[in-house]
């Protein structure tokens, strides 16, 4: 074995590197290794310097102009317009149009009608005129799709906020639901949490109902400016989609004969409900969406813009941009800086690095700091269970999730900390908090346990992305590795989780992927998981999943999925090549003993070959999910971090493989 610098920077700390295996029969593997370490090194260097001196890495979180564009129409709303903000933000709005004037949602998608309707309406807000030609070619295309009618509520809640769509034609929301007791079908808590926070402001703004005057029509993207609002078909009574839509119409005759002063102690309940969950930054829930309908119901219940919590929550909102250097200025839906962290420091202790780098000890001393101590939204479902998660974000006491959790506790695992007893402490509360937050049928959801009401999808209001949070396959399989290394393969609860993902692999072998691209994400996080908690690599759900990578592999030996995986079954694991995704096809393979295999080779080329000369990855194809089809992210980070922890485990094996140990007994469920 060769020993490694001991220096506190760059690719410093390293563990030994293994020798090459003397019984290997050609020199390819040996190629391959030498090929996988110097790039691995190279990562390292790279990935060491984008840490902020506070101990955390963030990467861009990118999505669509949708919100850029529902950034410049709240300004327009509040009246409190910057010309530099405008300039900069309509900048980036057209740098994303494409060439036949409309806006995707992902790179290299489909246009979307709804971003290019928003994208076009900023743009007028910016001084754009109708008869530029991009202009022009986006209000065409936008009436040969049927017009704004055809858009999704969302985007006509925008524009009937100045007149452009009439309120009376937009689903009913009443604020009244804040009335209802937690078993009460469509309760505000029978939502996600991202659909709950979104939802609870708007009940006030659909009461309200404001116009503000508009600066200038939009006949232009109507198909028929003297009917500019026409009525949609009414599906049978017999159809779940009739029972809704006819509830909506009862609800919009409830809108006007609702008693003044129960409407008014609902919305009083639902601005008392918003301010408790406002965070120290003044953002909500850490996400843009919900901070933006906050700011507007309160603002309409007479909150002027020098209140401190609307000065706080438009503060927070300037935090969501990035300025880039052409002076455009691009809005994060979204900040990840504890994910990425967790991420990054299990790729730096997996390709090497030593435990008490520096560098993993600054970042354990800022995850410690970042966990949440307190009861948040998920408490109402438990209520006897002691917090003790982690969030996504910067600050979201309230919502922290089960996957971040899990990752922080595999990412703590493997720092040497000065203060082990902290470390055991907090690893300690985690593992009993994602323990407790089990679903009933013993798999894992994002945020909530038995989030899987089956209404709120049916409202007509609901037709933009998931609005539940039912469990998932790569959230359960993270949860599961994490207490496989926690020595809890034998637990109960863990065999439950692997029963559920047992139960859920498709035919195919792979795993559906709820919050990354798609199957190659489910399979890369549920195989790692099912190895680390015992099953032999010979399982037969295992081989599957192996024999499904290895059908999907591209020809250049990368791996890729187009995100039109979610809606059509042809790109199901096909798509052009992308370093996180072959990082997740590696990541399972190599969890089955696949290391020695042409397909590995072949992947570990391909992103040694891609890697740029800085050891970072590019990588515009977006990969991430929020809403499955509907709501893409590009995490600028995931380029870093997944290959380089692909190539560590190439070089130097999973640190924690087979952890667990419950071999192939009694897992149930397909075993």
């Amino acid at each position: 074995m060769t020993a490694t610098t001991d220096g506190s920077t760059g690719a410093a700390n390293l563990r030994a590197v293994p020798a090459s295996d003397p019984t290997e029969s050609t020199s390819a593997a040996d190629d391959t290794l030498a090929v996988a370490r110097r790039a691995a090194e190279r990562s390292v260097e790279h990935l060491l310097g984008r840490q902020d001196e506070q101990g955390w890495w963030k990467g861009d979180l990118a999505t669509n102009v949708t919100m850029d564009a529902e950034d410049l129409l709240l300004r327009q709303f509040l009246g409190i317009q910057d010309p530099d903000t405008v300039k900069a933000a309509a900048r980036f709005i057209r740098g994303e149009q494409l060439g036949d004037g409309t806006w995707n949602t992902f790179y290299e998608g489909p246009p979307d009608l709804s971003a290019t309707i928003e994208a076009y309406v900023a743009l007028r807000l910016a001084g754009d005129r109708p008869d530029d030609p991009h202009m022009i070619r986006a209000a065409g295309w936008v009436r040969e799709q049927g017009g704004i009618a055809e858009a999704r509520v969302f985007t006509r809640i925008w524009l009937a906020l100045f007149g452009w769509w009439r309120w009376e034609d937009l689903p009913e929301l009443p604020p009244e639901l804040m009335f209802f007791p937690k078993w009460v079908p469509l309760n505000i808590y029978d939502f996600g949490c991202w659909a709950r926070q979104t939802i609870v402001p708007l009940t006030i703004v659909s009461a309200l109902r404001p116009v503000r005057p508009a600066p200038f029509t939009l006949d232009e993207l109507h198909t028929d400016p003297g009917c500019p609002n026409p009525a949609r078909p009414t599906a049978p009574a017999t159809s779940w989609d009739g029972v809704f839509q006819r509830l909506d119409k009862a609800l919009h005759l409830y809108h006007r004969i609702a008693p003044r002063r129960l409407r008014r102690t609902a919305m009083n309940a639902a601005a008392r409900w918003i301010i408790e969950r406002q965070e120290n930054d003044g953002c909500w829930g850490g996400i843009q969406p919900p901070a933006v309908y906050s700011v507007i119901a309160l603002h309409l219940l007479g909150y002027d813009l020098d209140h401190p919590v609307m000065r706080a929550g438009l503060a927070s909102l300037d935090r969501f941009t990035v300025w880039r250097e052409d002076g455009a200025r691009m809005v994060e839906a979204c900040q990840s800086p504890v994910w990425d962290t967790c991420l990054a420091t299990i790729a730096l202790a997996d390709a090497g690095v030593s435990p008490d780098h520096p560098a993993l000890v600054r970042a354990a001393d800022w995850m410690l700091g970042e966990e949440i101590v307190r009861p948040g939204d998920w408490s109402v479902r438990r209520p006897e269970l002691a917090p003790g998660g982690w969030a996504f974000e910067f600050h979201n006491d309230n919502y922290p999730d089960i996957d971040d959790t899990a990752e922080v506790v595999l990412a703590l695992r493997r720092v040497r900390h000065p203060d082990p007893s902290r470390v055991e402490a907090a690893i300690e509360r985690g593992v009993r908090w994602n323990l407790g937050m089990q679903s009933r049928d013993g798999a894992w959801g994002a945020f909530d346990a038995d989030n899987t009401s089956p209404f709120p999808n049916r409202l007509p209001f609901c037709d933009f992305g998931e609005v539940i949070d039912p469990p998932s396959a790569d959230v359960t399989g993270h949860v599961v590795e994490m207490l496989a290394v926690e020595g809890r393969a034998q637990d109960p609860r863990t065999r439950r989780g692997i029963a559920w993902l047992l139960a859920e692999q498709e035919a195919s072998g792979a795993w559906f992927g709820r919050w990354g691209v798609n199957y190659i994400y489910g399979t890369g996080s549920v195989v790692p998981a099912l190895i680390a908690a015992g099953l032999p690599a010979a399982h037969p759900s295992v081989r599957r999943a192996v024999d499904w990578l290895r059908s999907v592999q591209n020809d250049d030996g990368g791996w890729g999925e187009d995100l039109r995986s979610y809606r059509e079954e042809k790109w199901i694991g096909h798509g052009s090549s992308t370093a996180s995704q072959t990082a997740w096809a590696l990541l399972a393979l190599l969890a089955a003993g696949e290391r020695d295999t042409r397909t590995v080779e072949r992947g570990v080329a391909w992103l040694a070959e891609t890697q740029q000369a800085d050891g970072s990855w590019d990588e515009p194809h977006f990969t991430g999910t929020g809403f499955p089809w509907d709501f893409s992210i590009n995490y600028h980070l995931y380029r870093q971090v997944f290959p380089l922890t692909a190539l560590g485990r190439y070089v130097y094996g999973d640190p924690f493989a087979l952890a667990g140990g419950v071999g192939a007994v009694e897992t149930g469920g397909g075993a």
